[in-house]
């Protein structure tokens, strides 16, 4: 931080612990610098690692994936980190927003909804992976590169695994930057979330009790898609339909 101010230092590290919280992790260390000069006296700048442990035998990945899988997907609670540029560019420069603006739709201010923190699956995940009647097969986090790009990371080459999108809803925030940007489809999806924050691979036998289970954990979650065999060179991950009308 350029100065170190404690009220300012207790707040970052408190939502720091909220998260670790969260996601059933310790904060084991960690350390303040204050620079002068090379940040102002309000900015500051944070960096943070993660490790986790699993023994070999109970890791997830393509290899377990099945052709006839489900898709369990989990809502996302906003941008997720990702999109951010392209954001600003809708609301900032093609509209002229300011982050002051009060949004009937989204229910409160341009700021407050781009400030929306990530939602965090880690125990959600967790209890799913530990609940031995839960045939699991997989996870894949939605990140940068969207729905496609992140699943494809977890289906072997054989398979393909394809969302209907007609199973949710695009994100009120995501369709009005669509719209007033004229933003394409294909570019909206390699971009932002599109309202899936993280998707399960399980087997069909068990689909509904992994919806019972997450949605017991206050997780909103829906079969969003299925696992097939690939054919010829299409690729292995993607999206059919329209979206769900709001």
């Amino acid at each position: 931080t350029g100065k170190v101010v404690p009220e300012r230092i207790a707040a970052i590290v408190s939502g720091i612990a909220a998260g670790c919280e969260k996601a059933g992790c310790a904060l084991v260390g960690g350390e303040t610098a204050e620079h002068p000069g090379l940040l102002e006296p309000d900015e500051y700048d944070l960096a943070g690692a993660g490790t986790g442990v699993v023994d070999a035998d109970q890791l997830l990945g393509p290899d377990r994936v099945r052709a006839g899988d489900v898709v369990i997907s989990m809502a996302s609670t906003g941008l997720h980190s990702n999109g951010y540029s392209l954001a600003r560019h809708v609301f900032f420069t093609v509209a002229g927003w300011k982050l002051d603006r009060e949004v009937p739709e989204f229910g409160r201010t341009l700021g407050a909804e781009l400030l929306e923190p990530t939602a965090i699956y880690a125990l959600d995940c967790l209890a799913l992976a530990r609940d031995a009647s839960i045939e699991l097969r997989a996870f894949t986090h939605i990140t940068g590169g969207g729905i496609a790009e992140n699943t494809a990371r977890v289906i072997p080459e054989h398979l393909a695994a394809t969302y209907d999108r007609s199973t949710w809803s695009l994100p009120v925030e995501m369709e009005f930057m669509a719209k007033m940007g004229g933003v394409p489809q294909a570019d909206m999806e390699r971009t932002w979330n599109c309202g899936i924050g993280m998707s399960a691979f399980v087997d069909p036998s068990v689909a509904d009790l992994t919806l019972r289970s997450l949605a017991a954990r206050g997780m909103k979650a829906w079969v969003a898609g299925v696992v097939s065999e690939r054919e010829g060179s299409n690729p292995r991950s993607t999206l059919e339909g329209a979206y769900k009308a709001r």
